[in-house]
């Protein structure tokens, strides 16, 4: 006989940059292990230092980070811990992004700009991560900037499921605040068994975050209005939606979204708003200034790590939403 067999194990390693370290917590919880103890600390011109206590030779390793505020600095971690892992020659890489940071720039509107989302894709490629699992992309082509498996996770189940058990489904009406949510919108009607209406808007392509609403299409008068998005970064948009919505006679609207990134004035504009209940997952950590009474956080926790389960057992990440369709 030649060569040498071996008679040992896969072993799962969970780790976590600096980010958003409870969600990462909460993961490890719903898997049964603990978080690989890590040293990272910043040196004083902002460079990043990162060494894992644990040898993750031969492991399968899944490295949990989102890509919060500050949102570079956190990309770059990613990046440094990517590559000690890929030189600590670990069996395999897969890169947890529960919000993949500049996913909004996935394609040039004009000349001259990048398209950004594709070169963080490239980066973490080239950083070592043979696989990205992630949650609720803007859309859906970013996972073919990365020449590798991407599972993309869905957090409509957890969020649907919460709206239905709350609101009288004969009452409720699905919006998409945007022609480009109504795929998305189309599959909370399927299972909600609610109509569809949409807010028709505009934006001024030259200056970010700036939207003008024009008119609802679609029924919404005496219902309430469940306003479905990706994410909500300013609220200046989804809050004009809500406004349109009660100015056609909505009885009250529910805004739901599974990444609340909620930067500069959301804060103030999701206090002021008529809206009774904003709806988000942990997919990003919730700044204090919003931690307001009507703004519920839901757990994305034991989704994700189900799908890292899945990988690890070489199982079927789809078979997690076809059984809850």
């Amino acid at each position: 006989m030649t060569g040498i067999k071996t008679t040992g194990e896969k072993k799962l390693m969970l780790f976590s940059g600096r980010a958003h370290p409870e969600l990462a917590e909460e993961v490890a919880h719903e898997l049964g292990v603990s978080l690989v103890p890590t040293k990272a600390f910043d040196f004083a011109n902002g460079e990043i230092y990162v060494r894992f206590q644990e040898s993750a030779r031969g492991a399968d390793c899944f490295l949990i980070q989102s890509h919060t505020t500050p949102i570079n600095k956190w990309i770059m971690e990613q990046l440094i811990m990517v590559d000690a892992l890929k030189r600590a020659s670990a069996r395999s890489i897969t890169v947890i992004v529960p919000f993949y940071g500049y996913a909004r720039q996935d394609k040039k509107h004009r000349g001259r700009e990048p398209i950004s989302a594709r070169l963080i894709a490239d980066m973490l490629k080239t950083a070592g991560a043979d696989r990205i699992l992630t949650v609720d992309l803007h859309t859906d082509q970013i996972q073919g900037f990365f020449d590798g498996p991407v599972d993309h996770l869905f957090a409509l189940p957890v969020l649907a499921d919460y709206v239905g058990a709350k609101v009288d489904k004969s009452k409720l009406t699905v919006v998409s605040p945007d022609a480009g949510r109504v795929r998305v919108a189309d599959r909370w009607c399927d299972r909600l068994g609610a109509p569809l209406a949409i807010v028709h808007k505009r934006r001024d392509p030259d200056v970010a975050n700036q939207v003008t609403v024009h008119e609802v299409v679609g029924d919404v008068r005496g219902r309430v209005c469940v306003l479905v998005d990706d994410m909500i970064d300013t609220g200046g948009t989804i809050c004009a939606a809500a406004d349109a919505l009660f100015a056609n006679g909505a009885e009250d609207v529910i805004v739901t979204a599974t990444h609340g990134v909620l930067s500069g004035p959301a804060a103030d504009r999701l206090k002021n708003s008529k809206v009774s209940e904003f709806v988000f997952t942990n997919t990003l950590p919730t700044p204090n200034e919003v931690e307001l009474d009507k703004v519920t956080v839901l757990s994305m926790a034991p989704t994700i790590a189900r799908a890292v389960q899945e990988v690890f057992e070489d199982g079927s990440v789809t078979s997690l939403f076809e059984e809850q369709a």
